[in-house]
């Protein structure tokens, strides 16, 4: 099994027990694309060719904002909470591997690196 595929079944195995902030509406992977903000200054941007690049963003509670890109993909594990999985090839995160992004809605991700614990970061599309 490869490390993303450890990692991936170690989340679903985390948000299956957790279905808290799953979204009643079906999300359209192809209405993702966009440019998304919070108010502090995080952006991130999704392109429709599987890119994504972000700046300023805070990926866990108490981290720092960061700057990292790399790929995206959509993820939806069934009975959990859909999420983008982030690759990420440059950053600061100091990491190899991805992150999950999760998705509120079609106009709303967020950052919660503990499933218990709160949202880090809620970015709302701008464009």
């Amino acid at each position: 099994m490869t490390t993303r595929g450890r990692w991936l079944f170690a989340v679903l195995a985390a948000s299956a027990v957790l279905l808290s902030g799953c979204s009643d509406a079906a999300v359209d992977p192809k209405k993702l694309p966009g440019v998304y903000r919070d108010d502090g200054g995080g952006r991130i941007e999704l392109s429709a060719d599987g890119t994504f690049s972000a700046s300023r963003v805070t990926t866990r509670e108490g981290g720092d904002p960061v700057d990292f890109s790399g790929s995206w993909d959509y993820e939806d594990p069934g009975g959990s909470s859909d999420f983008v999985y982030l690759g990420i090839e440059d950053g600061g995160l100091g990491m190899t591997g991805g992150i999950q992004l999760y998705v509120d809605d079609e106009d709303t991700l967020y950052f919660q690196s503990d499933p218990d614990g709160p949202v880090t970061q809620e970015l709302k599309r701008t464009s």
